[in-house]
């Protein structure tokens, strides 16, 4: 029987990724070697076969493994230039990502100006005020900032009251949480997006969805340019 391989705590996905990234760097599996199988990478790690797929596509999206379907998946040698086809590699996956939250939040955001009550918004501005608090310098303490924020939005979608919505920011938070950490300790000039926080929070008091929306897009566009144009390091 397989031995488990420990895995820290935090979201499960992140977690397998980690492992099977090591083991690549650490040489476990030769280039051109194929990994064990799905199920068996799941047995050891102790997961879902699910979480080992996802975990492998990630890591396929960087270059470091080669997915054969019918064949099997094997590792690959590393790019040459892992500077910046690695930059490029990670600004399309986070890319990816914030283009789903705009999907999810603006919609959330102008429910949210519909129907949010003077209370529920004195305690969203209590979260905004933690989200400015840790907001720099960021680099410092990613974790900190990235889990204010993502808890000042989380606080939004809750305010449109719709259910579902809530519920696909709530399965989608741990791929949010470790994207925007990426992003913030790998993109060094992001910009500051505080102002369109307080314009999202005071189109919300006043009742405005379109106003909500714009602030909305606003904090969104700013990062989706950054990752488009690569125009950090």
């Amino acid at each position: 029987m397989v031995d488990r391989v420990p895995l820290r705590t935090g979201p499960l996905v992140p977690r397998v990724e980690q492992v099977l990234r090591e083991r690549i760097s650490a040489g476990d599996w030769a280039v051109a070697q194929r990994i064990p199988n799905e199920a068996a990478l799941a047995t050891e790690l102790g997961v879902g076969r699910s979480s080992v797929r996802e975990a492998i596509r990630l890591i396929a999206r960087d270059g470091l493994l080669d997915v054969r379907h019918g064949v099997g998946t094997f590792v690959t040698e590393p790019p040459d230039d892992d500077g910046d086809l690695g930059r490029l590699l990670r600004r399309a996956r986070l890319l990816e990502v914030c283009e789903a939250r705009t999907a999810l939040e603006v919609e959330a955001a102008r429910l949210a100006a519909e129907r949010a009550r003077p209370d529920e918004l004195t305690a969203l501005r209590d979260r905004l005020g933690r989200r400015h608090d840790s907001n720099g310098p960021r680099e410092s303490a990613p974790d900190r900032f990235v889990a204010a924020d993502l808890d000042f939005h989380r606080g939004v979608v809750d305010l449109a009251g719709n259910q579902v919505l809530s519920a696909l920011f709530t399965s989608v938070l741990p791929l949010l949480h470790t994207a925007m950490v990426e992003l913030v300790t790998g993109e060094p000039e992001l910009p500051d997006t505080s102002c369109a926080h307080d314009d999202l929070l005071a189109a919300l008091e006043r009742g405005d969805p379109d106003g909500a929306e714009a602030a909305t897009r606003a904090n969104l566009d700013t990062i989706m340019t950054q990752l488009r144009e690569g125009g950090a390091r």
